[in-house]
């Protein structure tokens, strides 16, 4: 009976060695006495016992690796934490078992490396703002170093970089004084062109008022060209009259005039009373010639001869 259990426990031990069944994501090498032979698939595999075994069992899906946080010197001699994180993925399960240790830790100490080297050719604004381009770097380098070991690093992300405290309340003030010229600049600058835009405003008006006051002067010099024209077209018609032996148009041209200067006299702003030194006769002989004058007007135009109809036509009597 004990040697049944024994062999039958022994036979349970080589059916397990025996049947291998690899799960997905995951591949398995294989050793004969110690020594790589192959690689198994994700699949159900047979080996003989005792001659081959299983050496490595390797992950090959997408990893993240956590890369913990440390102090960095920056090119203008700032102190700075920096932590990050790392994807990747093993491409050969054979190099990444044979080729490091610990892929783990080799993959970590490689980036801690590279980061103290990329970020300490920068400056601390530098670092600050170009994480892109510290991640293609950091991205470039690690995967390339890694290639040997069968892994392809996919992405590096700088997670954190925290400068020292006084250093952020000193970047704080900076910013604070930068925002405040700013300020002034773009309020001075609103002046300045509040300024321009009135003066340009003023200046137009100036040039309108100018084109306004030329206008006006230009119609009032017509308008004086007009009067003079009108005034020398009276006084010539009179001289024609007297000419001709009219007296009687020197009377209406003198009491025109007369009238008009009273009339202006009469309404000046600055009289509260008119006075006349004069003779009423003076004025009314000067009427009575307008009247005059109108009176040879009319007897003429009642004297002249009636002419008939130049274009009607004339029959003799029997017709």
């Amino acid at each position: 009976m004990f040697l049944t259990a024994v062999l039958l426990v022994a036979g349970i031990v080589i059916l397990f060695k025996t049947v291998r069944m690899v799960p997905q994501g995951y591949e398995w090498t294989v050793e004969r006495f110690g020594r790589y032979t192959h690689t198994m698939t994700p699949g159900l595999h047979f080996l003989i016992p005792v001659v081959y075994g299983v050496g490595r069992k390797v992950n090959m899906m997408e990893q993240v690796l956590d890369v913990p946080s440390q102090d960095v010197i920056t090119k203008d001699n700032a102190v700075v934490k920096v932590d990050g994180v790392v994807f990747f993925q093993v491409l050969d399960a054979a190099k990444a078992a044979y080729e490091v240790a610990n892929l783990e830790v080799a993959m970590i100490a490689l980036v801690q490396t590279n980061i103290r080297t990329v970020i300490g050719s920068m400056d601390l604004d530098e670092s600050l703002s170009q994480r892109e381009t510290i991640n293609a770097q950091l991205l470039n380098v690690v995967d390339h170093a890694t290639n040997p070991w069968g892994v392809k690093v996919t992405r590096i992300e700088i997670r954190d970089i925290q400068p020292p405290r006084d250093l952020v309340d000193s970047m704080a003030r900076q910013m604070k004084a930068e925002r405040e010229r700013r300020a002034v600049i773009l309020e001075a600058e609103g002046h300045r062109q509040s300024a321009i835009l009135r003066a340009e405003g003023e200046k137009q008006a100036a040039i309108l008022e100018a084109e306004g006051e030329k206008e006006a002067a230009f119609r009032e010099a017509e308008a004086r060209e007009r009067l003079a024209e009108a005034e020398a077209n009276a006084t010539r018609m009179v001289s024609d009259a007297i000419a001709q032996g009219d007296v009687q148009a020197i009377n209406y041209f003198v009491a025109q005039k007369y009238v008009e200067a009273f009339g202006k006299l009469a309404t000046a702003p600055n009289q509260k009373f008119v006075l006349m030194p004069m003779e009423s006769s003076g004025i009314i002989g000067s009427i009575a010639g307008v009247a005059e004058l109108a009176r040879e007007a009319l007897g003429k135009q009642q004297a002249a001869p009636r002419n008939p109809p130049q274009n009607r036509a004339t029959f003799p009597a029997g017709d």
